[in-house]
């Protein structure tokens, strides 16, 4: 089985899949693992685990201040990778997709990066600053790897571009919700259905939803209308207000998935 596979089987159990963003090597990296483990075991479907970068252009203040302060406790892209393998060898067996900029992976290497990710068991990449129009390299490395590579639409695409990101993501299609950055918001746009519907209109791939995703019925209202909910911000600020982090993370991913 090819590790996009797995992802391919989530989105097939006619249910919208939960996947939370979580920053590894915050707030140190023995505790980002432990957050994801619990994650895992609270019902996480799937786990988006965040690659720190110091210039995380799609990312709002909370995103952006757990990449600081893990790339200040000394967090490099090998260590993420080193994360992947540890928590499959701790018995995860959900999706993992690590979301970076290309950067960080540039510096690394695209294809020791894209084989060393698949080695470890990741299920495949998200890549905010990476439009498909310049992708080429890192979509033929994913695909001999067999990883997906997930591409992010804005609510203000035109046909076309839906029509181009949809064709080559691979896994899903990201659908972010707001024009803007990551961050909890008290609603959600008003024009998010129409949205979820023209590219419905143009792709018959899963669709995720995120940024700006907070509340249990904010996540209920977008499984009703996706097959994927993403949420970041708010996990990460659950964890962040709490002494025992585990255990936070594990009662914000219960509550969301129920």
């Amino acid at each position: 089985m090819k590790p996009i596979d797995k992802i391919t089987q989530t989105f097939e159990q006619n249910k919208p899949a939960f996947m939370p963003y979580f920053t590894l090597g915050y707030p140190d990296y023995e505790t980002s693992l432990a957050v994801v483990q619990a994650c895992a075991a609270a019902g996480a479907d799937m786990m988006e685990l965040g690659i720190p970068f110091s210039d995380p252009l799609a990312d709002g203040p909370t995103i952006q201040h757990s990449t600081q302060v893990a790339l200040q406790g000394g967090m490099t892209v090998e260590r993420c990778v080193t994360a992947v393998s540890t928590l499959r060898a701790s018995g995860i067996t959900i999706p993992f997709l690590l979301m970076g900029y290309i950067n960080p992976l540039l510096a690394y290497g695209l294809a020791r990066f894209v084989q060393d990710a698949a080695q470890a068991g990741a299920n495949g990449l998200i890549i905010p600053d990476l439009p498909p129009d310049e992708a080429g390299e890192l979509e033929a490395l994913c695909a001999e790897q067999g990883l997906a590579l997930v591409y992010l639409l804005s609510p203000n695409s035109f046909e076309e571009r839906i029509k181009m990101v949809t064709r080559r993501s691979t896994g899903f299609t990201y659908l972010v919700s707001v024009t803007g950055i990551t961050g909890a918001r008290t609603e959600l746009s008003q024009a998010l259905g129409g949205f979820i519907r023209r590219v419905r209109a143009v792709s018959q791939r899963p669709l995720a939803v995120g940024f700006g995703i907070s509340t249990p019925q904010q996540a209920q209202a977008v499984g009703e209308l996706a097959d994927g909910v993403i949420i970041g911000s708010a996990l990460v600020k659950a964890v962040d207000a709490a002494k025992d982090k585990p255990t936070a993370a594990a009662t914000f991913v219960a509550s969301m998935k129920k």
